[in-house]
């Protein structure tokens, strides 16, 4: 019963806010762009915005994607590096805040995704805490559908959608 009053609330919520328009001072932002890759590592996902922004260099926290599998919302194994890396920068930084950003890829209802999307945002966040970094360090959105890093309807444009970026601010 708790589950189906907090699926009717965010649904309800959703609703909600597709109704409200968006504020004036939010730029939309562009999707990661993705570079050719020789090395066999995953793409950083790092746009020329990101390398203005404050944020972490090297291997591991230049990647700033977490992908994962289709209807999933769990942290792929090849994936937990990457957070656990960006999970200790901001413990040792308390200062340094970001956002996770959840997306989901094209297939379900525009709400089932947008669910989707903060679920995944959700599961980053938690890993992150239990790694040292303070709530007040982490905000959360889900754009679900929304914003595609990729177009296309075949099951490699729905792989790189499947995702959540790990934004910092500035």
């Amino acid at each position: 019963m708790k589950r189906f009053l907090s699926t009717a609330v965010l649904v309800a919520s959703f609703a909600l806010l597709a109704g409200c328009p968006k504020p004036p001072d939010v730029k939309p932002e562009a999707p990661p762009e993705t570079t050719a890759n020789t090395t066999g590592a995953d793409n950083s996902g790092a746009t020329a915005e990101d390398a203005d922004a404050a944020g972490p260099s090297g291997e591991l926290l230049s990647k700033r994607i977490v992908y994962f599998d289709f209807d999933r919302s769990d942290i792929r194994a090849d994936s937990q590096s990457v957070v656990a890396a960006h999970a200790a920068y901001l413990a040792k930084n308390p200062g340094q805040k970001v956002r996770l950003e959840g997306h989901a890829d094209e297939r379900g209802s525009r709400e089932y995704n947008i669910g989707l999307g903060e679920r995944r945002g959700q599961a980053v966040r938690r890993a992150m805490l239990l790694q040292g970094v303070a709530e007040a360090q982490l905000t959360t959105v889900s754009y679900g559908e929304e914003r595609p890093a990729v177009a296309g309807s075949d099951e490699q444009a729905y792989a790189m959608n499947r995702r959540v970026e790990i934004v910092y601010l500035k």
